[in-house]
C-alpha cells in the first residue's frame, strides 16, 4: 500500500471509529491530546502520524492500532511487500504493520520493527500484551525497571500497558513486534 493510499485509510478508519462514538472532532481531540487541527487533517488523508499520534488514538478510542491502519479483507494468500508499507518513525524507531489477525477473542497484530543505532523509545503504554522476537542486534526491551537484553532469535513476552523501553545496545537493532489485544 502507498503511503497516500496508508493515510487515506488511516482518516477514513478515524473518522468511522469516531462517528460510531458519536463523537466530534473536538471530543476526539480532548480524548487523544492531539490537536483538533491534526485530526482534520489525518481524517481527510493528508496528514503524517508519528507512532506516538497512531497510539494516542489507538488508546483513545481503545482499539488496536491495526484497527486505524488496515483496509478489510479477508484473502486466502497475504503477500506483504515492505517496501510498500507506511513507517510510523518514531526518535528511534521505525514501525511497518505487516498485518493484522482477527482471532476468536484476540487481535494479533504483527510489525516489523527497527530501531536505529543509540536510540531509546520510551512508552506509557497500552491495552495488551507485547511480544517481541530480535533477528539482529541487541536489544534492550521491557518495563521500565526490569528491562531484558534481546539477541537474535530471542523472545520476551510483558504487559503492553505498564511503561516501557526500546534501547539498541551498539549497532541497529531488527526484530518483530506482536501487539496481542482483547477482541473489543
Amino acid at each position: 500500500m502507498s503511503a497516500a493510499r496508508a493515510g487515506e485509510v488511516l482518516g477514513v478508519n478515524i473518522k468511522a471509529l469516531r462517528e460510531a462514538r458519536g463523537w466530534s472532532l473536538s471530543e476526539l481531540a480532548r480524548q487523544s491530546s492531539i490537536a483538533k487541527g491534526t485530526l482534520s487533517q489525518l481524517e481527510a488523508g493528508t496528514g503524517n502520524p508519528t507512532i506516538e499520534t497512531v497510539f494516542s488514538l489507538s488508546n483513545a478510542l481503545q482499539v488496536p492500532v491495526s484497527e486505524l491502519l488496515t483496509e478489510r479483507s479477508v484473502p486466502e494468500v497475504v503477500l506483504v511487500r515492505s517496501a510498500d508499507l507506511e513507517v510510523l518513525s518514531s526518535n528511534a524507531v521505525d514501525l511497518r504493520l505487516l498485518r493484522r489477525l482477527d482471532l476468536t477473542d484476540k487481535v494479533l497484530e504483527i510489525y516489523d520493527q527497527r530501531v536505529r543505532p543509540g536510540g531509546v523509545q520510551r512508552t506509557d503504554g497500552h491495552p495488551g500484551l507485547e511480544h517481541v522476537v530480535v533477528t539482529a542486534g541487541v536489544l534492550r526491551v521491557g518495563p521500565v525497571g526490569g528491562t531484558f537484553e534481546l539477541g537474535p532469535g530471542d523472545y520476551v513476552c510483558y504487559p503492553g500497558d505498564v511503561p516501557h523501553v526500546y534501547e539498541t545496545v551498539g549497532g541497529p537493532v531488527t526484530s518483530v513486534l506482536m501487539l496481542e489485544y482483547p477482541k473489543a
